[in-house]
């Protein structure tokens, strides 16, 4: 405990200057900030990073795959019974919550109708709510939904087991059980902490609400392997729970710092004061960390991320607007609604110069926004490339030839820290800004927590995006970017009708063959109306420290929130 208190004491006074960080204790430092803690509106990698190790889901995936599972508090993971419309799951006995509370089978009822209750376009609960009662939305937007759907849709039988109720077979439904939003939170706990009561009579008053901020977001309680001892804006410190069900974890403390200096992050992982950082681009990693001593390099890692520039087409931010018009001096807020101006900044990003020199040629230029390892990719559409003849042609079509003639200033955020989107950035600020002296981009470092916000609100005008999968099925990318009911569509404003169709189609279609084919054609679409520039998908790699043991290609699972080991921290220990 001696020790632990010096560590809380060093990370309170924000100090970065650890000796070699100890055995027994993990240091991570990274740009982002952690937005919540509260896996109810966990719909960040960043906070999905400690929301899986704090709390734990019934069951989670199985080594590096992405179909298997393991049971975590659920005892098996079960088969669907009622023509795949019922999953009776059989909890675990004998644990316990971080507050000394027995975990039972009414905490996992409260946790899943919590989250069907307080759904928002903005958690992870949408897709529960598609699969438990139908919709999407929440009670507010959709008065199909009673409190007796909700509690129908999730509840504990006579003999302690959580038996859930779909309206319809939903194959992806244990895929996306596994999501660590889906974890299981202390009723008694939160209840006292000031969340909902779990009843009927208050359940209105907690419609879509924002959890962030509230009693489990400041002191959450899970079954998990790690609890929180301390949080403020630039550190966090778990340690090891010491009544957890499980194997005790080699690792007894970690440590999360803020730092948004790559350089000063990159002397401390040097140092071995870090022992996981988050890092630059591959061309960085390479040049200043690779093959140094005391640190082990791991390529060729499975990447099932997509990112994109957005190009909003209804930007609601005036302060991003400038002028408000075409006059050189600003942008009009539908500035990309023009589909000559999407495709002609498609045509001035670099996509070979980007694989080439960030990604150090391991990088692939995809079709769409979908992993190409997922079932529904469509590798012969066509994708864009530099071309500055193209970009021009473009840009003098775009509103009657004013863009051209006037030019335009277009501000732009990408998050503070990611020098991958930085870069990106600065390749596009240069290319388009040489095809006209009108044209200007000014770039700008954002705080993460801030763009998330900003953007959900449709407040930025251009932003780079990744989508780490909740699951692993087509859908969960291709709704989310493409359709207007999707989650990113408040970031983009793109809609069209023919893409929504497909898109709706293909989620009710058993058949693979015919809903690939539904996918292609979103895509080909997609690559007609370019509502968005697709940054080259990199071959994952990762770097820890070399007595950092349980970080392999063999354990690493891309679904996990830490991209950076890829595995629990409970499985993680240090020679």
């Amino acid at each position: 405990m001696k020790k632990l208190g010096l560590i809380t004491t060093l990370l309170l006074l924000g100090s970065a200057a650890l000796a070699a960080s100890p055995k027994d204790t993990l240091v991570i430092q990274e740009a982002a900030d952690i937005p919540t803690l509260d896996p109810g509106v966990t719909y960040d990698t960043a906070s999905g990073q400690f929301t899986e190790n704090i709390y734990e889901t019934l069951w989670t995936y199985k080594g590096s795959s992405l179909r298997a599972f393991d049971p975590l508090l659920a005892t098996s993971v079960p088969a669907f019974t009622n023509g795949g419309k019922t999953l009776t799951v059989a909890l675990r006995k004998g644990v316990k919550f971080h507050s000394g509370n027995p975990f039972t089978c009414a905490d996992a009822e409260y946790s899943f109708r919590r989250n069907l209750v307080t759904n928002s376009g903005e958690s992870g609960n949408w897709f529960i709510s598609d699969s438990l009662l139908g919709t999407q939305s929440n009670a507010k937007d959709d008065t199909s939904i009673t409190f007796a759907k909700i509690t129908a849709a999730a509840k504990c039988d006579a003999a302690g087991n959580l038996v859930f109720t779909l309206p319809k077979a939903d194959p992806a439904f244990l895929a996306k059980l596994a999501f660590t939003g889906q974890s299981i939170v202390d009723m008694k706990y939160a209840i006292a902490q000031g969340e909902w009561a779990g009843t009927e009579a208050t359940w209105k008053d907690w419609v879509g609400k924002d959890l962030t901020g509230g009693g489990l977001d400041k002191k959450p309680s899970g079954t998990g392997a790690y609890q929180l001892v301390s949080r403020d804006a630039n550190s966090i410190l778990l340690k090891a729970f010491t009544g957890y069900w499980g194997a005790k974890p080699a690792i007894s403390n970690i440590i999360w710092q803020k730092v948004p200096e790559q350089a000063t992050r990159y002397q401390s992982f040097l140092r071995g004061d870090a022992d996981v950082i988050e890092t630059g681009p591959r061309a960085s990693v390479q040049e200043q960390l690779q093959g140094k001593p005391g640190l082990t390099f791991i390529d060729n890692l499975p990447n099932t991320v997509a990112t994109a520039f957005f190009m909003n087409q209804k930007i609601a931010d005036p302060a991003l607007l400038g002028s408000g018009k075409l006059d050189g001096k600003g942008i009009p807020a539908n500035f990309f609604s023009d589909v000559n101006v999407r495709r002609a900044f498609a045509y001035s990003f670099d996509y070979a110069g980007y694989i080439k020199d960030v990604q150090q040629g391991k990088g692939k230029q995809r079709t769409m926004l979908l992993p190409d390892t997922f079932p529904g990719y469509a590798p012969n559409v066509k994708t864009y490339s530099y071309n500055p003849t193209q970009a021009t042609a473009y840009f003098k079509r775009a509103f009657q030839g004013n863009v051209w003639k006037n030019g335009f200033t277009l501000n732009t955020n990408y998050r503070a820290g990611a020098a991958a989107a930085q870069t990106a950035m600065e390749i596009l600020k240069k290319n388009v800004e040489a095809l006209n002296p009108k044209f200007r981009i000014n770039i700008n470092a954002k705080q993460w927590s801030q763009m998330l916000t900003d953007s959900k609100n449709g407040k930025e005008a251009m932003i780079i995006l990744g989508w780490a999968p909740d699951y692993a099925d087509a859908d969960n990318f291709m709704y989310t970017f493409y359709s207007s009911q999707g989650y990113y569509f408040p970031r983009s404003n793109f809609k069209d009708a023919s893409v929504d169709k497909a898109l709706d189609q293909a989620r009710v279609t058993v058949d693979p063959a015919a809903r690939n084919k539904l996918y292609a054609q979103v895509a080909q679409r997609a690559y007609e109306q370019t509502p968005y520039m697709l940054v080259p998908a990199g071959i994952a790699f990762t770097i820890v420290r070399d007595n950092l043991k349980g970080v392999s290609a063999a354990t690493y699972n891309p679904m996990r929130s830490d991209a950076t080991t890829g595995v629990l921290w409970k499985t993680l220990s240090k020679n």
